[in-house]
């Protein structure tokens, strides 16, 4: 789409988001749980802007960033990480990243960690249309400010899948064995 048709596009939806209500740390089976996780990252400060490398493919180089986290329980058995954008001018949030499997005892991961073709041992879920692993911020132009919530779910046991589950399947699963969770929002901005 040509810039300045997205742009058009994106400043007649200006008012128009799926809202934080939809958020998964907003589900009622997960809501519960302590907010202790200290969520952080080297690339931005929570509530400030993410760097464009971080950005979506055609924006920035899609990479993921580097996090770090700390005050997990003791019991936690796995990680798992959502990132969402609430301000995406849809029903529901574009789901960025699911990624499970997540070891707690690592305390951070190392920025491009969350592609598939990483090596790593985290599994993925299936993110908005249909993507695997990370994918970073690229909002439609001129619809203004988005945050991209990074959260991050503490849970007492693992998660197993037999084929790639959807965030429908991974928020069902997590219900009720959450036992913290925490969050880090950057923001991302096209005009």
């Amino acid at each position: 789409m040509k810039p300045g048709v997205e742009r058009t596009i994106g400043r007649l939806l200006r008012s128009v988001h799926a809202g934080e209500r939809h958020l998964t740390c907003r589900d009622p089976r997960i809501a519960a749980a302590p907010a202790s996780i200290l969520l952080t990252s080297p690339a931005f400060a929570d509530g400030s802007s993410i760097p464009t490398r971080h950005a979506g493919s055609g924006v920035g180089d899609n990479i993921s960033p580097a996090l770090a986290w700390a005050s997990i329980p003791e019991e936690t058995a796995e990680l798992v990480l959502i990132v969402q954008d609430p301000d995406a001018p849809l029903l529901r949030p574009v789901t960025h990243l699911i990624a499970m499997g997540l070891a707690p005892s690592n305390g951070s991961l190392p920025e491009g960690a969350l592609a598939p073709r990483a090596g790593s041992s985290v599994a993925f879920g299936l993110g908005s249309f249909g993507r695997v692993g990370y994918a970073g911020p690229r909002p439609v132009r001129g619809h203004g400010l988005h945050r991209y919530v990074f959260q991050m779910f503490a849970l007492d046991h693992p998660l197993s899948f037999p084929v790639t589950p959807t965030l429908a399947a991974v928020v069902s699963a997590m219900a009720r064995t959450v036992l913290s969770r925490g969050m880090l929002t950057g923001t991302y901005e096209r005009t």
